[in-house]
């Protein structure tokens, strides 16, 4: 059995035990293929840990960057209490499409709204809304624009609020202070502005599974 192999394994193993697909999910899956989406969703696992973050963390409101075909947007949707809020930025309209045609099955299209535009255009327009502060922000977008996205989360939370970033280990690339690669440099300074910021706590998890080798990233607001 090869290393990846055994990653698949073990994941379909925890995931049977701790984090079964309900039809909601699979169909999410299921729908995000048919229509052509990047298998780039998180796993299970990675899916209900995003859930476990959101219940602990007592959250009621939610923000989203990147919602591909909301499959995390479920896990983490399913979280909140039913007043609550969660809002999911997608750059790709036909993301969003399949997107909200899976969070309507779920039943969550009264507490999630998915809204379409380039995360650095709709965040400011977020922000003049003038929103209650949000209590976990996931970042999971194209990674050249970490550092903004973190940016950002911190505008729009307060102290106590959770920040988590995905796909930080980049297949150990992150630790290559020589690449050039946006993705790269986008992730490491996103993870030096968590690590020098004031007003942020944080720590990286280096995961593997049937993504492969990466990991998130997750800070506290401070103050």
């Amino acid at each position: 059995m090869s290393e990846s192999q055994l990653w698949d394994a073990v994941d379909d193993y925890f995931t049977a035990q701790l984090s079964p697909d309900d039809e909601a999910l699979e169909a999410a899956l299921r729908d995000s293929e048919a229509a052509g989406l990047p298998s780039i969703a998180v796993t299970a696992p990675q899916g209900k840990f995003l859930h476990l973050l959101a219940v602990v963390q007592g959250a009621r409101t939610i923000l989203e960057i990147g919602t591909l075909g909301g499959y995390s947007t479920i896990w983490l949707g399913r979280a909140l209490p039913a007043d609550g809020r969660l809002v999911s930025l997608e750059y790709d309209p036909r993301n969003a499409e399949v997107a909200t045609r899976n969070l309507a099955r779920a039943g969550l299209d009264k507490i999630v709204e998915v809204r379409v535009g380039a995360a650095l255009d709709t965040l400011p327009q977020l922000a003049d809304e003038n929103p209650a502060p949000f209590d976990l922000v996931f970042i999971d977008a194209d990674k050249a624009n970490n550092p903004r996205y973190v940016e950002w989360a911190l505008r729009l939370t307060r102290a106590g609020s959770l920040i988590v970033v995905d796909n930080v280990v980049r297949g150990g690339q992150v630790a290559d202070p020589d690449s050039t690669a946006p993705d790269v440099r986008g992730t490491r300074e996103a993870v030096e502005l968590i690590g020098s910021h004031p007003r942020l706590d944080g720590t990286a998890i280096q995961t593997v599974g049937s993504k492969g080798y990466d990991g998130f990233a997750l800070a506290r607001v401070l103050a």
